[in-house]
């Protein structure tokens, strides 16, 4: 066997980001063959990645990457705010980001894909740093957007660090106009978006169900006035168009100007610009939205560990 030398022990912590103990312990395992060691390694992540698996990862990044005429936006979990500092996780988050370009909003090619400098796969890279990091995360979801002429602007709200936040959002302008033009203008309406959370681009795309509901609920407040059934509907179809004003884009309030309508602001810029100009898709993803957090009783758990 050979010799479990210190210089080996380190060259395995170093290609690896395992702790030096494991790392001399993968070493006698492996008889002192560094590659049998890695492996060893890698199967000790996996177990360990299992064990935390079950833990909610509510935290992490979100990440915007652009090239071109393509953009993906991605968020990758972890259980705490302190690993989002952490410059492994966040060179892991910013890497991953660019392999997206690639393989597009399939979240499942995203996780098969080869992660650079290394013989794994996104997934496997991410079981690596569970590991050595020693909390559950995931990468979560991750969406593409594209024009056939224009630009992808991009917007990180609460960097952390470039192209790396809590909040991030892509706008997609089909345009032939110059491209600084509307990059600028995409990055205006975009910063509007992480404030002002719409949930569809325009009236049409708005989910039915959610408007039934919506009509079903105004009905019901509007009846309350004892007034005439025709004059209901018309309470109504006014409220209606308040509602649309608040979950849609082109019918929001711009919060740049707090005047005119996001449709108003692309019109003017179509003008200005002497090409016509179209906002075709958008997508806004807040680090952590729809994942059940679970809220810790410090005081129930001081009380169950006197008793």
């Amino acid at each position: 066997m050979a010799e479990i030398t210190a210089a080996l022990v380190k060259d395995l912590r170093e290609k690896t980001g395992a702790g030096m103990m494991d790392c001399k312990k993968a070493l006698v395992e492996a008889a002192g063959d560094l590659e049998a060691a890695i492996d060893w390694l890698r199967k000790k992540g996996l177990s360990a990645a299992a064990k935390k698996a079950g833990r909610v990862a509510a935290e992490g990044l979100v990440t915007v990457k652009a090239e071109g005429n393509k953009a993906v936006i991605l968020e990758v979990n972890a259980e705490t705010d302190f690993v989002a500092r952490n410059d492994l996780f966040q060179t892991f988050v910013l890497k991953t980001g660019e392999i997206a370009l690639q393989t597009g909003a399939d979240l499942e090619s995203l996780k098969a894909a080869a992660y650079p400098g290394t013989s794994h796969t996104v997934q496997e890279e991410l079981t690596q740093i569970i590991a050595t990091i020693g909390e559950n995360m995931s990468v979560r979801r991750v969406a593409h957007l594209a024009v056939s002429e224009g630009a992808i602007s991009s917007y990180i709200h609460n960097a952390v660090a470039p192209g790396i936040g809590k909040i991030g959002v892509l706008v997609a302008l089909e345009s032939s106009a110059d491209a600084g033009k509307l990059l600028e203008l995409g990055k205006q309406i975009a910063m509007h978006i992480a404030a002002a959370r719409p949930e569809a681009l325009d009236i049409a795309d708005v989910d039915t169900t959610a408007v039934d509901r919506e009509r079903a609920i105004l009905v019901d407040q509007a009846r309350t006035s004892g007034k005439p059934e025709a004059i209901i509907q018309k309470m109504v179809d006014g409220r209606l168009r308040k509602y649309y004003e608040e979950v849609v884009l082109l019918e929001q309030i711009y919060v740049v100007d707090g005047e005119s309508r996001v449709r108003d602001v692309v019109e003017k810029a179509a003008k200005t610009l002497g090409v016509p100009v179209k906002l075709t898709g958008f997508v806004r993803y807040q680090l952590g939205e729809g994942i059940e957090k679970v809220e810790d009783d410090f005081v129930a758990e001081v009380a169950k560990m006197a008793q």
